[in-house]
């Protein structure tokens, strides 16, 4: 079993956006536990997330090694990351991802910094100029859902694919989804896009998309947070689970109780046809709300949703493909381009 590592470096952060599901403080991990991580499982891709990682006077060694290694070495960032590393260490990442929630400078940069619109902008193009894949991310709330076709096209314009989260309510519940918004959101990125990996249950579910083997939160996904902790979902508390526990555990760490429980089908979802594509919703989202035994919140059969669109099996081509939370898309070209 090949494993996808998501590690965040730094709890640090040089902006400070009210969505943002990042620990506070300033916890940080050592090179050494970093390296350790990736030695205890078959690694194949690791992502650097959670605060920015640039922030780490490390982070530029880290990265290098890795790849060195011949693991495909991702970063999510404000463009702040990127912009402090070489030329020669940036073209060896796979795929950069830019933070993006709002289509226009002026919503973006009230909502994360003055100048930052431009610093992603000239670090995509910087991305492009290397040779690097670039990928907008864009967590969905009620303030953007709107706009999620103009995120799509902004994506579009910049030669990079759309990731949309959903925004979860880890630390206040200040943009959260009603049920309706969550699934117009959806019905407009299919209307305007096309769907290349839904990782997303309960619209995989609607769609009829079968679950891709492995794909997972806690399947074949860790995370390794600032504070050294194990988990399966970025999400979640530090529980227990130390950089030791999985030297010692290996693969077998998807097996202890803290990651199984993520898979636990909850008894409401015994009788639905689509149980085994859905798996009974996102269970971060479910244990946010009080219970991983509740039925998603999101669940279209709840509504009777149907959604028609268009999807392109690319699979684990794309960097957070296997993530059980994100689902991405890119700008569906024009019949005249067809």
């Amino acid at each position: 079993m090949k494993f996808s590592l998501g590690i965040g470096l730094t709890n640090a952060c040089n902006l400070a956006c009210d969505h943002c599901y990042r620990a506070t403080g300033t916890d940080e991990l050592t090179k050494e536990q970093v390296y350790r991580a990736v030695d205890a499982v078959d690694t194949r891709a690791v992502n650097f997330g959670t605060g920015e990682n640039g922030l780490h006077r490390d982070f530029a060694e880290i990265a290098t090694r890795l790849c060195d290694r011949g693991i495909a070495v991702t970063m999510t960032t404000n463009g702040h990351s990127a912009a402090v590393l070489s030329d020669d260490v940036l073209r060896r990442f796979r795929d950069v991802e830019f933070s993006i929630d709002y289509p226009s400078r002026e919503e973006h940069d009230a909502a994360r910094g003055a100048g930052n619109w431009d610093l992603i902008a000239e670090q995509i193009s910087r991305c492009s100029r290397l040779g690097v894949s670039t990928t907008i991310v864009a967590v969905m709330m009620s303030t953007n859902v709107r706009q999620m076709p103009l995120l799509l096209a902004l994506a579009a314009d910049r030669g990079a694919f759309l990731r949309v989260n959903v925004y979860q309510a880890v630390h206040r519940d200040m943009f959260s989804l009603g049920y309706a918004e969550f699934w117009s959101g959806f019905r407009s990125l299919l209307a305007h896009g096309e769907l290349l990996a839904c990782g997303e249950p309960v619209v995989r579910a609607a769609l009829g998309i079968p679950r891709v083997e492995g794909a997972g939160c806690g399947v074949e996904t860790l995370r390794i947070t600032p504070r050294g902790a194990v988990v399966p979902c970025v999400y979640g508390k530090d529980d227990a689970l130390e950089i030791s526990d999985l030297e010692a555990m290996g693969a077998g760490v998807v097996s202890r109780s803290g990651f199984a429980a993520l898979r636990v089908l909850p008894a409401a979802c015994y009788a639905c046809p689509q149980r085994e594509t859905c798996g009974g919703g996102c269970p971060s989202r479910r244990a946010l709300r009080g219970s991983l035994d509740e039925k998603d919140q999101y669940c279209p059969f709840l509504g009777g949703e149907e959604l028609l669109g268009s999807s392109h099996d690319l699979g684990r081509l794309l960097p957070k493909a296997a993530s059980a939370c994100t689902t991405i898309f890119r700008a569906r070209a024009p019949a005249s381009a067809v």
